[in-house]
């Protein structure tokens, strides 16, 4: 931390922090601290509306946030990530998930847009039949090669289907052969989804379902495989014909990777021209993100409110609960993007960070939620932000009875998390009180279609960014997940020496 952000951030903490009915005294606060983010549809102008009036955001507080985000150098460090310049300086390397939408450096948009239009015409051949009859795909990956197609393939499919995707993360084999129950050899497909190709629960899932292929009478199994790779030769190598092998840069990593390659499933299950969509919902954030300043950045003023939380309040936790069933996935994909990203213990030059990083990420579903957490969350000890995610237009054709009831919980939960009460008659039974003055933000979709899907995941990689960029933080690496993955390899080599409970847990599992 240099003086200047210190300084920027020992301001913050002696600001007032006036309760949320306080800040609502003024008539002008949900006009000035709501903003939307459009794009251009069929029907016309469309997009989402992001609502933080609920939260304890102040005139004051984003004005000392705005100062913190000019000592950290957020529009140069903003600069740098969408220039394709080597803003991962842990691995010496750029992170252009952005060329993928068409920003970033000249030749990595080009290489980019070459790739995807080698993907376009691998999906448009199989739609055409030139593969064989296609009804199924496996999808085998797992991190951010399986989380983002998985969000993007349950959101997108209710309506329409074109192939059957299965998505597959996990090394158990149950998972793996609830996907085999599903699906028809005769016309399944798998897609291998490995950055380095080389990920053992990915490699010995796929070995596993040539197997199955082969096992059910399939002549040809590696003939029935796509991979997503950005080590096409290791690719070719294991199998696969390099006209099925599908590429994606080396300076995208695995968490932001559904734009690239890794979108295949996507595209072969809803098509491309809906894929696409989803690409210019999030260049619409895009563009937000990279020519807006200060609060009025929807990236950056929601950055402000979980460093106010997690910094100035403590919060340790951040909730995220959709309003829609297609988001099912939403707080999951969330928990990968922020945690894997933010979680760390050094700054970008590998000094002990001095505060606390990533809260931890969860959430739910609506209504279910307010049937088993939200309990706590009104009555409970702990402060708890929350993100309510809703769309305006129903995912049903049933009695709009049903999206109104959905509407109506989603906004109600947030005006009781504000104004608290008292339930009981007389008004004084403290088990029927609630103390109120509990954040929510609200972000409401006019629709719920692939635009707004892209432009949503889009948000949260700019707001992510932005929060590593206030403290200091390189998000585009993920050492802590190796370690563990290490051991694992020691154990199965028969190697390393292990605590005396390992140990003993080995021998139990027959493993020692």
């Amino acid at each position: 931390m240099t003086d200047t952000t210190a300084a920027a951030w020992k301001h913050l903490e002696a600001l007032a922090q006036p309760t949320l009915v306080e800040l609502f005294a003024d008539e002008n606060r949900v006009e000035a601290m709501s903003g939307r983010i459009e794009w251009r549809a069929e029907e016309g102008e469309t997009g989402i509306l992001f609502d933080w009036s609920k939260t304890h955001l102040s005139d004051d507080l984003l004005s000392g946030f705005e100062a913190l985000a000019e000592a950290s150098d957020f529009t140069g460090k903003r600069a740098a990530l969408l220039s394709g310049a080597k803003i991962n300086v842990t691995e010496g390397r750029a992170a252009e998930h952005t060329a993928q939408r068409g920003t970033g450096a000249e030749a990595s948009v080009e290489e980019a847009e070459a790739l995807q239009l080698r993907m376009q015409m691998l999906v448009e051949a199989i739609h055409e039949g030139a593969l064989g009859q296609v009804n199924h795909l496996i999808h085998i990956g797992i991190g951010g090669s399986a989380l983002g197609p998985a969000l993007a393939v349950d959101a997108l499919t209710r309506d329409l289907k074109l192939v059957d995707v299965h998505v597959v993360s996990n090394i158990d084999g149950v998972a793996l052969e609830e996907a085999f129950a599903a699906c028809d050899p005769a016309t399944t497909m798998i897609a291998v989804a490995s950055k380095t190709f080389t990920t053992i629960e990915t490699m010995t899932n796929a070995e596993s379902a040539l197997k199955w292929l082969k096992d059910n009478g399939v002549s040809d199994p590696s003939g029935r495989v796509v991979a997503l790779t950005a080590s096409p030769e290791k690719a070719v190598e294991w199998g696969v014909d390099e006209t099925r092998v599908l590429p994606f840069s080396e300076s995208v990593g695995g968490r932001y990777s559904i734009w690239s390659s890794i979108g295949f499933p996507v595209a072969l299950a809803v098509g491309w021209d809906e894929f696409s969509a989803m690409l210019a919902g999030a260049r619409a954030v895009e563009e937000h993100f990279r020519d807006t300043d200060g609060r009025d950045n929807l990236c950056l003023r929601a950055a402000f409110a979980d460093q106010y939380y997690t910094r100035l309040r403590g919060c340790q936790t951040r909730a995220v609960f959709a309003y829609d069933e297609r988001l099912s996935l939403f707080p999951d994909y969330l928990q990968q993007l922020e945690m894997e990203s933010n979680g760390k213990r050094v700054t970008s030059g590998g000094e002990p960070v001095d505060g606390p990083t990533a809260p931890i990420t969860w959430g739910g579903v609506g209504t279910d939620a307010q049937h088993a957490v939200f309990q706590l969350l009104h009555q409970g000890t702990h402060l708890v932000p929350v993100d309510f995610i809703a769309s305006i237009a129903p995912g049903d054709a049933l009695d709009p009875a049903h999206h109104a009831i959905l509407l109506t919980n989603c906004f109600a939960q947030g005006a009781a998390l504000m104004a608290g009460g008292n339930m009981a008659k007389d008004g004084k039974d403290p088990a029927r009180a609630f103390p109120g003055d509990r954040p929510s933000a609200t972000i409401l979709c006019d629709d719920l279609d692939a635009a707004t899907l892209g432009a949503l995941i889009a948000f949260h990689e700019h707001r992510t960014f932005a929060n590593a960029v206030l403290m200091g933080i390189n998000p585009f690496d993920q050492f802590g997940v190796e370690l563990g993955k290490k051991m694992a390899k020691e154990i199965e080599a028969g190697e390393g020496d292990f605590d005396a409970s390992t140990k003993a847990l080995l021998e139990k599992s027959g493993l020692g």
